[in-house]
């Protein structure tokens, strides 16, 4: 009998074993017949790499009006400024949930975009003059939203900003900011020309160490967690006991914040159809993937939730900020919206493409 026990085990072993797969993962997938690799070809030369690239390019320009501002600190250079920098931010929008690869690895998005940002940090390092903006103490501190501070929330008044930059400090900070956000980019950029393009368009197996299956993972905690929790739900306070309106995006610029929302999810609906903008063709993507695992009312449900997500967002103030203080019924309407996109991509999307989600999820959805 004892015998009998230790073969049954033995063999119960070996079948474990079998369904294993290479990575280490213990979570075996059924193969499908979609063409991953023009999937991700698609995603990696016509949407991901043009987006980086363009946001080089207006960190360029924002450095090049930051040198013409800070040697000649009048208002026409601070309007100047201030325009490159909301170009730029829009261009980040259409970045941000490309959190794979060199990005991943350089922290990337906590160094470009934490917000709110901590004012008292940003005034130490430009008081002191000795600062490190690549620790991670200084993330908060670093990117767009402590750009958006030095060009709209240092002073009360637009003379009393141009006043500011007579302190050579002040100038120092603000040109460091700029260079590291273009250096960061850079770096991004060149990984994505030079390595991790072949990664990422031959990773394709369907395991959880792969390219693809990381993409759609990293693609849906940005929808969930950057687009629908930090821009809507956390200001809205629908994880807290009161709104928090001071957390919205954008807030010392005061007129932009819905206008990023809106290119944000733009993007990501543009992403999902494999589509490099909203008027060129449907394109290699998590569309006719679906399409081609025979889930056409699903890939059409999602547009259709993504469609009346954006209605919602469209009909709220221009400042978030100012939604949720007059309003916050409002933003909690858009969240609920996003958040049924949500369950269609982690939930009945992940299921048909049968790809586990690979992160913690700490909201309660």
């Amino acid at each position: 009998m004892k015998k009998l026990v230790y073969i049954f085990a033995i063999m119960l072993l070996i079948v474990a074993c079998s369904e294993s797969d290479d990575t280490g993962s213990s979570t075996s997938a059924t193969p499908d017949n979609y063409n991953r690799v023009a999937m991700q070809t698609n995603l990696a030369d016509n949407i991901i790499i043009p987006r980086i690239q363009n946001l080089k390019s207006a960190l360029q320009t924002l450095s090049d009006v930051n040198n013409t501002f800070t040697a000649t600190p009048n208002q026409a250079n601070l309007d100047n400024i201030r325009a490159a920098f909301v170009s730029a931010y829009k261009d980040w929008q259409l970045v941000e949930p490309f959190n794979i690869g060199q990005a991943e690895i350089l922290q990337y998005n906590f160094k470009m975009n934490v917000y709110p940002t901590t004012v008292a940090d940003i005034e130490a390092n430009i008081a002191n003059g000795n600062y490190d903006l690549l620790a991670a103490a200084n993330n908060d501190a670093v990117g767009f939203p402590a750009v958006d501070y030095m060009l709209h929330g240092i002073a009360t008044t637009d003379a009393d900003i141009l006043n500011k930059y007579t302190n050579a400090n002040y100038v120092t900070y603000l040109t460091d900011l700029i260079a590291q956000m273009n250096s960061l980019t850079q770096n991004v950029l060149t990984d994505w020309t030079t390595n991790y393009r072949t990664v990422f368009i031959n990773s394709t197996e369907n395991t959880a160490s792969s390219a693809v299956n990381k993409f759609i993972n990293d693609y849906i905690f940005y929808f969930e967690k950057g687009l629908r929790a930090n821009k809507f739900g956390i200001p809205a306070g629908v994880f807290s006991a009161t709104s928090l309106s001071d957390k919205a995006e954008a807030i010392y610029n005061g007129t932009i914040s819905r206008d990023l929302a809106i290119i944000a999810l733009d993007n990501v609906q543009n992403i999902y159809n494999g589509k490099a903008s909203s008027t060129t063709p449907t394109g290699e993507g998590f569309y006719k993937y679906l399409v081609a695992l025979d889930r056409t009312d699903l890939a059409t449900l999602i547009n259709t939730r993504i469609d009346d997500a954006r209605q919602k967002i469209q009909n709220l103030n221009a400042d978030l900020k100012t939604q949720v203080e007059v309003d916050s019924v409002k933003m909690t309407e858009a969240y609920d919206a996003l958040q049924l996109v949500v369950i269609s991509l982690k939930v009945d999307m992940l299921q048909a493409f049968n790809v586990s989600v690979d992160y913690v999820d700490a909201d309660g959805d």
